[in-house]
């Protein structure tokens, strides 16, 4: 089944993929203490590398863990093999998430076979923000709508009750909220997006907002309002009905380390 447009609209956001770093260097787990800190010695660019068999992630190796080895050891018995890996899909606003919370600087990339596909850098993640124009949302969902339901829209701004919304996102993400509720309490929290279609009052923008609100029990928003000409059948009306997505109660919490595209190496290599 084709996606619908006017529910990628906000998924269709710049991925790992788009920002990684494709040409990776790499060790294998047979070189040794002394191959490999030459190679990090001689190197402007690398303190580390991932050690794969083939192109398949075995773990990472710093100069941290050469640092009380035998020149003669092989990799494989000082590498760090447990490492948090992103898959090519993940969204690249997660990847900062788990840079910023891990302390990692570099995550390699894997696809669903634990082959390295890339590395993603926090300068990536740096990058991709600097490099990404901001949409202009309210006109392209407007657009959007208009566009696949051939109605009319208006755009308002009205302060909104959080009680009257119906979120269409099932999830928001547990460290993200911290940051949202400095910016409400600071009063620097940007509207809403919200369609009014017929007097239900669907969210289409500013899960964690809404959340991080409730929280700090905040029981009304600022936000920018499309009311549709006339009540029409909307996707995300119908992810949110059969999603049980009545109330802002019903958005889940969940950590990063929960995020399905994050995976360890020792996930990866588990037999099923």
């Amino acid at each position: 089944m084709a996606d619908d447009p006017e529910n990628t609209l906000y998924q269709d956001k710049p991925r790992v993929k788009d920002y990684m770093t494709r040409d990776v260097a790499t060790v294998s787990p047979d070189d040794t203490v002394l191959e490999v800190s030459k190679r990090i010695a001689d190197s402007d660019a690398h303190s580390g590398f991932p050690v794969c068999d083939g192109r398949h992630v075995e773990g990472f190796i710093s100069a941290r863990d050469l640092l009380l080895a035998e020149n003669s050891d092989p990799i494989f018995k000082v590498m760090t093999q447990d490492i948090i890996v992103a898959h090519p899909e993940m969204k690249i606003t997660d990847a900062a998430r788990v840079i910023l919370r891990s302390g990692i600087q570099r995550l390699p990339v894997v696809d669903d076979a634990g082959n390295l596909v890339g590395i993603i850098s926090n300068a990536d993640v740096i990058r991709s923000q600097i490099e990404r124009a901001t949409p202009e949302k309210v006109g392209k969902l407007q657009q959007t709508l208009e566009s696949i339901h051939g109605v009319g829209t208006s755009e308002e701004r009205r302060t909104v009750k959080l009680a009257d919304l119906t979120p269409t996102q099932t999830k928001v993400y547990t460290d993200e909220l911290e940051g949202r509720s400095y910016e409400l309490e600071n009063g620097l929290a940007e509207p809403l997006v919200v369609i009014d279609n017929g007097g239900q009052l669907l969210l289409a923008d500013g899960h964690h907002r809404v959340k991080a609100a409730d929280r700090l029990d905040i029981e009304e928003m600022d936000a920018y309002v499309i009311v549709l000409d006339e009540r029409v059948s909307l996707g995300m009306a119908e992810t949110a009905r059969k999603s049980n997505l009545n109330s802002i109660s019903d958005i889940q919490e969940v950590d990063y380390a929960h995020h399905p595209l994050v995976e360890t190496t020792k996930r990866l290599q588990e037999p099923e």
